[in-house]
């Protein structure tokens, strides 16, 4: 890791807004990442300064449309002249990490969406490129884990109210047709990173995690049991956490009835959470046993004034880190453990191993690449290229 002085430092943050610019204006950059930086701005936290896309015409008429001062096709020169202290990156997951590591270089914050980066081993490299204490960090969007349910039910975990956790289900199904993987870059490891448990699960395993802690070891299976795809469409898993709990994790693009759901089940109560796309307080439900005083599970179902799960709410957070200058969640070792669990999954799914936390580290051929190079998964391009070298 580089040592603090290799990178510039960080800006005072004390008494002005942060200076935030946004990288990639398509869907989740226009219908997420700016609302939530508008809503602070309003609130006199951040002023975004930049917007940044490789088509000059959309970008330059997005930015004048929403008051934005500068418009750039060029990361390098807008982290240049801009010199912005937060960098929000909505851009495909493989321009991810050198468009990361570039902020970061440049002094700034990154905020980047999901999944991260295509392998442990491009997440290795941005955190690689972080500062030391104070900052820059690199940190990820996890909303599901921000909002008043999240925050309720995580302190009636960790403070063993509930008691121990014992049993859990994560579960993302979701539908996805045929014209959804018609789009080129879908269902490709290069482009999309991997299936529903890269692309679509990876919130619910991520807030699995948020509120079990570390897990130890997977027992997966993967098919393609509908899509003509190089990923999966389906996989299942069983997870043992290092407290002892275990849990049955399924993710799908090929159901009908769409549900996002974790479930706990703990030695005083069952807690579980049911939506699709986000969540509130009304979508938690805390089922106590039969032993339990009435007066203590009412308490337990006083969640407080209701926060959404949102991006306003994790950049809220982050903001609260950078003036601070503290590491803010969703970074680090804490931002790459549901990436771990997923690159685990597939080298369990495809080798028909069972594969515990930490071993899939530089030389593991599931280290840089999803797929493992396993035969019938990996793409036939890749195949081609090893061949002919």
């Amino acid at each position: 890791m580089p040592t603090p002085d290799t990178h510039p430092p960080s800006a005072p943050f004390a008494g002005r807004r942060i200076r935030a610019a946004l990288v990639g204006i398509g869907a989740i950059g226009r219908g997420s990442h700016l609302p939530a930086l508008a809503r602070l701005a309003e609130e006199g936290e951040t002023e975004l300064v930049a917007a940044v896309d490789i088509d000059a015409t959309a970008v330059e008429e997005f930015s004048r449309a929403n008051g934005i001062p500068h418009a750039y096709t060029d990361l390098a020169r807008m982290l240049r002249e801009q010199r912005p202290d937060l960098v929000s990156i909505c851009t495909p997951p493989t321009l991810h990490r050198d468009q990361s590591i570039a902020a970061l270089r440049a002094g700034a914050w990154v905020w980047c969406e999901k999944p991260p980066v295509p392998t442990l081993a491009d997440y290795d490299a941005v955190e690689a490129e972080e500062g030391g204490d104070g900052g820059p960090y690199a940190s990820i969007v996890f909303q599901h884990r921000f909002g008043s349910g999240t925050r309720h039910v995580r302190r009636l975990l960790a403070g063993g109210a509930v008691g121990r956790p014992l049993v859990a289900h994560c579960q993302t199904t979701w539908y996805r047709d045929t014209a959804y993987y018609a789009v080129p870059w879908r269902g490709r490891w290069d482009t999309e990173g991997g299936g529903p448990a890269m692309g679509h699960g990876i919130h619910q395993m991520d807030l699995l995690l948020d509120l079990l802690g570390p897990w130890s070891e997977v027992r997966a299976m993967a098919g393609r049991l509908v899509h003509d795809v190089e990923t999966e469409d389906v996989s299942t898993a069983l997870v043992r956490f290092e407290s002892g709990a275990m849990a049955t994790v399924v993710n799908s693009v090929l159901s009908p009835d769409e549900v996002s759901r974790i479930r706990v089940d703990c030695e005083r109560a069952t807690v579980e959470l049911t939506h699709l796309y986000g969540h509130s307080n009304a979508d938690w439900r805390i089922t106590p046993a039969p032993d339990v005083p009435g007066e203590e599970a009412a308490a337990w179902q006083d969640f407080g004034a209701d926060v959404p799960s949102s991006h306003l709410e994790q950049l809220r957070e982050l903001v609260a880190s950078m003036r601070a200058g503290e590491r803010p969640r969703s970074s680090g070792a804490d931002g790459r453990t549901s990436l771990e669990l997923i690159a685990a999954l597939y080298k369990s799914a495809f080798t028909d191993t069972t594969v515990r936390a930490g071993e899939i580290g530089p030389g593991d051929p599931f280290h840089t690449a999803m797929h493992g190079g396993v035969p019938g998964w990996t793409p036939v391009a890749a195949v081609s290229q090893e061949v002919s070298a």
